[in-house]
């Protein structure tokens, strides 16, 4: 699996990233797809530890990914496609305002069987301010630290 993400990270279509949460490996995200021309877009797939869930490490990294992504790649559009009984991969884009598009039918053979996908979109134009600035500003008061903001923690690239 290393080799295939530094292969196709390598060749530009891809970027790798793991998740650490206070020293320790809690989750991995990557940037797939990765489409350039007239297009400019990724799609991004990522899980966490059940142990960390509902810490806003996963929105967090995605944030923080998506930010780069836009800024520094040069991407136009995210889209992240999740299973319509994902709840908590679900709530993430929800939290962090993905748009809802539709549902894909049968996108992903997964498990044994051809599955649907709901599909959420950003594009940069929809975070001028930056999506980790956003999540920041729209988190609910009580709701746990923002772990980018925790010592030691860090989104770094799967390399």
């Amino acid at each position: 699996m290393v080799r295939h993400l530094r292969s196709e990270a390598n060749a530009g279509r891809m970027l790798p990233f793991v998740i650490e949460y206070q020293g320790r490996l809690v989750g991995q995200l990557t940037v797939a797809g990765i489409t350039w021309g007239s297009m400019c877009s990724g799609h991004v797939g990522y899980w966490v530890d059940e142990s960390v869930a509902g810490r806003g490490v996963m929105p967090t990294a995605v944030a923080m990914v998506v930010d780069h992504c836009f800024r520094t790649v040069g991407l136009h559009r995210i889209e992240v496609c999740i299973r319509p009984e994902n709840g908590p991969s679900r709530r993430v884009v929800e939290k962090l305002g993905f748009r809802e598009e539709g549902l894909r039918p049968r996108y992903l053979h997964i498990d044994g069987a051809w599955r649907d996908h709901l599909v959420f979109a950003l594009t940069a134009e929809e975070v001028p301010e930056g999506l980790l600035s956003r999540w920041r500003r729209n988190r609910p008061r009580g709701a746990p630290r923002d772990p980018q903001n925790t010592r030691g923690n860090r989104a770094a690239p799967g390399n």
